[in-house]
């Protein structure tokens, strides 16, 4: 069963520490659990219910009301809300719908939301509004040991065969002054990320060469020998210390000479590198990447 402390609530649903456990004594809105040693707890359960009473007050319900409801009329209200919000409101919405669906593992409701949203703004638009806060959210409850590897790669896996299939209807790209190279360097294997942005480059005219995971640092110096790109991009993900890191980007640097080099992925760890070359450059955010288009 998962397991959440009233931290992780708060960081995952908005609602402050302090009014959950307001909302718990006067509404009885939820019932912490305890663990063999006394530590209070939350279930998955709970979250979810959390989460569906933060989007009716964030759209002008009172707790009062909304504490008040059964589980099942507080989720027909929430799905009644998708017809009378504001874009900004529906994309949070589908966010929640979509953080359920990978905390319960609703394949159905997960791949349902992705249609509706894809329907509602196109592909692109839902990628950039909808999937890549999603991304972000989904890391943080990864960071915090609050999502299980089942259920991250259950998210990840349908959201990489969504945008294969996207990326493929957009069909070949030529370009001789637009041409990047993606890869995810050695012991590397999170791609979502990487297809993301490979997805993007091509709407925006760029002709990639998708390397894919885990590639050796000498094959993109042949790569780029025979393909000359204008620069290379990859993540970095996994833990691992700096200074090994520092090593492989000077390694990285050397080996392709003054092409620019973009790098992303987990902030906290690439915030503590000192970069081995100038041609390097730290994206933040997908601004970071529309920025160089």
């Amino acid at each position: 069963m998962d397991q959440y402390r009233i931290n992780d609530l708060e960081r995952l649903t908005g609602i402050k520490a302090h009014t959950i456990r307001i909302w718990e004594k006067r509404y009885l809105l939820i019932k912490p659990s305890r663990t063999q040693t006394n530590r209070r707890f939350y279930t998955g359960a709970e979250l979810v219910k959390l989460m569906n009473v933060s989007t009716l007050l964030n759209n002008g319900y009172k707790i009062s009301t909304v504490a008040a409801l059964s589980e099942a009329d507080l989720q027909q209200l929430v799905e009644k809300l998708h017809h009378h919000q504001s874009s900004d409101d529906v994309i949070d919405a589908y966010l929640h719908e979509l953080t359920v669906a990978m905390i319960e593992l609703d394949e159905m409701t997960f791949i349902q939301t992705f249609d509706k949203a894809i329907a509602n703004f196109g592909f692109y638009q839902s990628m950039i509004q909808l999937f890549y806060p999603f991304l972000i959210n989904t890391g943080l409850m990864w960071r915090i040991d609050k999502t299980t590897p089942a259920q991250e790669h259950f998210v990840s896996n349908l959201i990489r065969s969504k945008l294969i299939v996207a990326t493929d209807d957009l069909g070949p790209i030529v370009s001789k002054e637009k041409r990047m190279v993606l890869f995810l360097p050695p012991e590397e294997w999170h791609d979502v990320g990487l297809l993301f942005a490979n997805y993007i480059l091509k709407v925006h005219g760029w002709q990639t060469y998708y390397l894919g995971q885990n590639v050796p640092y000498d094959n993109l110096q042949k790569v780029s020998l025979a393909v000359q790109p204008n620069a290379l991009f990859c993540f970095f993900i996994t833990p691992k210390p700096k200074e090994e890191i520092e090593q492989e980007l000077a390694q990285l640097a050397q080996s392709v000479g003054d092409t620019n080099i973009y790098i992303s992925g987990n902030r906290e760890l690439l915030q503590q590198i000192t970069m081995p070359s100038a041609s390097i450059k730290v994206l933040k955010d997908i601004d970071g990447l529309l920025n160089i288009l």
